[in-house]
């Protein structure tokens, strides 16, 4: 008599499940912090020791199977209660402690100096911050809470809108000598500086404003706002910022508005959560202390 085969590893079954959400290694990839060909690797290992093709792997995207629907539909469902059961496990019996995934420079800039009045509201609860990304617009099944920054179609989540985001042209006032504010044209054949993670910002502000793009004379890419700011700070280039994000730099004086418009995105920033975890007291204490702070119509 054969004996029954063991079940898939976890590991591979959440791999698939993230990827089938999304229907994309990349996307997955960027959700479970790991790359997009070890994504790849273990759904095609899931596929193996199945005996059974999930996915049809096409150019830019991918598509299920009749099988690979099936086992996803399941999956999605199994690993959504597992979470939710996880999630009241915590609540009545552990130590409670809320999960929060915020951008990296939204951290640094808003909530880290506000994070002293948080700590004092809730002084039995455990906080643990993860910084991401700039412009993160998913929320991860690890987090009770996320500032996304998006349009607001999260269908499967409560959001509450906390304000817009707004393009500045910024560069230091040492570079500011001598270069015409009163004309975009000004910024053809300057050092232009681009964030890797809002590779468009540049095309998004001259189209905002209707404008040509600039012609750079020169490019310096960071992967980081941080090093953005800094590399304005120091006078390298001039810059697409996030505003209110900036707005330290812009009153300590290490950097200044280019020009007067600042046109405001389609993207504002979002508080947001599943709707089971809105019963919670911790999570309810935390998204209106949340929202009284940072919600507002800048």
């Amino acid at each position: 008599m054969n004996k029954r085969k063991r079940l898939p590893s976890l590991k591979a079954l959440r791999t698939f499940q993230v990827a089938g959400k999304h229907l994309s290694f990349k996307d997955a990839a960027d959700e479970l912090f790991i790359t997009a060909s070890a994504v790849s690797h273990q759904v095609k290992g899931l596929e193996e020791y199945l005996g059974m093709e999930l996915m049809t792997r096409k150019t830019r995207s991918l598509v299920f199977t009749s099988a690979g629907k099936q086992y996803f539909e399941f999956l999605d469902e199994m690993f959504e209660r597992l979470e939710s059961e996880t999630h009241q496990l915590w609540a009545e019996h552990g130590r409670k402690m809320v999960r929060l995934n915020v951008p990296s420079f939204f951290a640094s800039e808003l909530l880290m100096p506000k994070l002293d009045a948080l700590n004092a509201l809730i002084p039995d609860i455990d906080i643990r911050i993860n910084t991401l990304p700039s412009g993160m617009a998913e929320h991860s099944s690890e987090a009770d809470l996320s500032i996304l920054l998006g349009a607001g179609n999260w269908p499967n989540l409560k959001t509450h809108r906390l304000f817009a985001g707004h393009l500045v042209v910024a560069a230091s006032p040492s570079i500011m000598r001598g270069f015409d504010s009163k004309s975009y044209k000004s910024l053809d054949g300057q050092t232009l500086i681009v964030h890797e993670n809002r590779p468009d910002g540049w095309a998004d502000w001259a189209n905002d404003i209707g404008i040509e793009i600039p012609t750079a004379g020169k490019v310096l890419r960071f992967d980081s706002m941080t090093s953005v700011m800094q590399a304005l700070s120091k006078g390298l280039g001039f810059g697409i910022v996030y505003w209110p994000l900036s707005d330290s730099y812009f009153h300590s004086g290490s950097i200044v508005r280019v020009f007067e418009s600042y046109p405001e995105t389609n993207e504002d920033f979002y508080l947001a959560f599943r709707p089971e975890d809105a019963k919670r007291p911790e999570i309810i204490t935390i998204i209106n202390w949340l929202r009284e702070e940072f919600q507002n119509d800048r």
